[in-house]
């Protein structure tokens, strides 16, 4: 699925400090490559697409290009905690996992394009995985801050009129609380290791 690409240009590219190096042994990307690809767009000497998705142009052709041996094999997610536990995704781990939240999301919660969803969460994996996978899907992708009360809850799920709710074991008895004011709300997806009565536990579903 494919999503529409907004017409303007990222300004905060011609603030990049040279020289960009990616992991390992990348090539540089000058800034002011960058800035030229840009500049170049803005005078109409390259054609913008009428379409674009991060996740298929980008993430998937950089995984065509490794496994074609045109561009090294480096992470494409690399999580590190507090507590020191790591999380490191290829970009074909990365496409496989995001296409199967992506169809979690269509199936089991029955979202379709332009749905929305809110996502309240700390920076874990599946906050970024969830963000690709909306990617893919045309969902709209709302995220929300850990600190959230139930008011504030409310009044984003009836703002939004958000069709599910991604949250972790923590926030989930706020999210109960105020159900029954939210009328477009039909899904839940929660992140714990355990089960909790009436959500869709996300790591069981990705297993």
């Amino acid at each position: 699925m494919r999503t529409v690409i907004k017409s303007w240009i990222p300004q905060c590219l011609r603030i990049l400090r040279p020289p960009c190096r990616f992991f390992h042994r990348c090539n540089r990307l000058l800034t002011s490559q960058i800035i030229s690809y840009y500049d170049s767009i803005n005078q109409c000497k390259k054609e913008l697409p009428e379409y674009f998705n991060f996740a298929s142009d980008v993430l998937d052709e950089w995984l065509r290009l490794e496994k074609d041996g045109r561009r090294p094999a480096n992470p494409a997610f690399w999580w590190v905690n507090d507590e020191g536990e790591e999380v490191k995704w290829s970009f074909e781990e990365l496409g496989f996992l995001s296409r199967k939240a992506a169809n979690i999301l269509s199936e089991a919660c029955g979202l379709q394009r332009g749905d929305r969803i809110i996502a309240v969460l700390p920076r874990i994996p599946e906050w970024w995985l969830l963000n690709v996978a909306c990617m893919r899907t045309g969902i709209v992708f709302i995220p929300g801050t850990s600190q959230l009360t139930a008011k504030d809850l409310l009044y984003r799920l009836q703002a939004s009129k958000a069709k599910c709710i991604i949250t972790n074991d923590t926030l989930a008895p706020a999210v109960e609380s105020v159900m029954p004011d939210c009328q477009f709300l039909k899904s839940k997806l929660i992140v714990a290791k355990g089960r909790r009565d009436g959500w869709l536990n996300l790591k069981e579903l990705l297993l």
